[in-house]
């Protein structure tokens, strides 16, 4: 009986463990997009957005605004910069970005 007892235990300990993981780490994805907007030059100086797969299409008022170096250092894979828009290939993530530029616009 006490076996079981202590199984029990160490199963919510672990399942408490996981969750606070779990929470952190999409605090952190949200926090990243917080940065990367900035890096965009604020959410004022975006005016449309597009996902297709991994990659993450921003049309901007002033592309000078952007901070292409830094958007890099979030963990963008490749940027192109045509006129006033930027291709930024960031994996799965883009989808997740747009929606949650989508939100905050």
């Amino acid at each position: 009986m006490s076996n079981i007892v202590e199984y029990l235990i160490i199963g919510i300990v672990l399942l408490i463990i996981l969750l606070a993981i779990i929470k952190a780490s999409k605090k952190d994805a949200k926090l990243d997009f917080n940065k990367l907007v900035e890096y965009l030059g604020g959410k004022d100086n975006i005016i449309k957005t597009e996902s297709e797969l991994s990659r993450f299409k921003v049309t901007l008022k002033d592309v000078s605004k952007a901070n292409k170096e830094g958007i890099q250092k979030l963990g963008a894979k490749g940027i192109v910069e045509i006129d006033n828009q930027l291709k930024i290939i960031l994996g799965p993530d883009s989808k997740n970005l747009k929606k949650y530029i989508d939100e905050i616009k």
